[in-house]
């Protein structure tokens, strides 16, 4: 196993994400969904990236990514076309021991996304550790279709009755 399976709390943490365009949007979704403080640095901007600064769900520094941006982040994403700007974020973040995605490049990553089945509060990451993630997106469709939707209400529903139970069986084996 090249990556541990990992699920990690953002809420209200600082994260940074480098790039405007269509993946830096879906990236950007992901972080919101897991409450996330965002702030996006990029010259442009997809429009729901531009509708999201102007609702003020994230902020904006209209620019390219210079040296120390990373600092102060609890997490770092870098989303661009441009290979030398993401080596630079990989490197500072890096060594500044913030955890840093560079999209599509593995290489550059302390951390990868995995393909992901959200029924919330049950959510499910699949992962080829970066070597075959049309792989990884394939296997994620079919478990898509497996799951009921629903299962997140069995989940929550369970969650009310959890210390009932536990409260029931005096050991794990009964």
């Amino acid at each position: 196993m090249d990556y541990l399976p990992l699920f990690h709390t953002l809420d209200q943490k600082k994260c940074l994400l480098i790039g405007g365009g269509s993946i830096a949007t879906r990236k950007a979704r992901l972080l919101l969904e897991a409450h996330a403080h965002l702030t996006v640095i990029a010259p442009t901007l997809t429009n729901e990236l531009s509708d999201l600064v102007q609702r003020g769900e994230i902020s904006h520094q209209a620019r390219p990514f210079k040296s120390n941006d990373t600092l102060g982040f609890h997490l770092v994403i870098s989303a661009t076309d441009n290979d030398l700007t993401n080596a630079q974020v990989s490197k500072e973040a890096q060594s500044n021991n913030i955890p840093v995605n560079v999209v599509d490049q593995p290489t550059l990553c302390s951390f990868i996304f995995p393909a992901i089945v959200d029924r919330s509060p049950i959510t499910i990451g699949i992962s080829s550790g970066g070597v075959a993630p049309v792989l990884a997106r394939l296997v994620r469709a079919k478990l898509e279709t497996l799951l009921p939707h629903g299962l997140g209400k069995l989940a929550s529903l369970a969650a009310e009755y959890r210390q009932t139970v536990k409260n029931h069986f005096t050991n794990a084996k009964q």
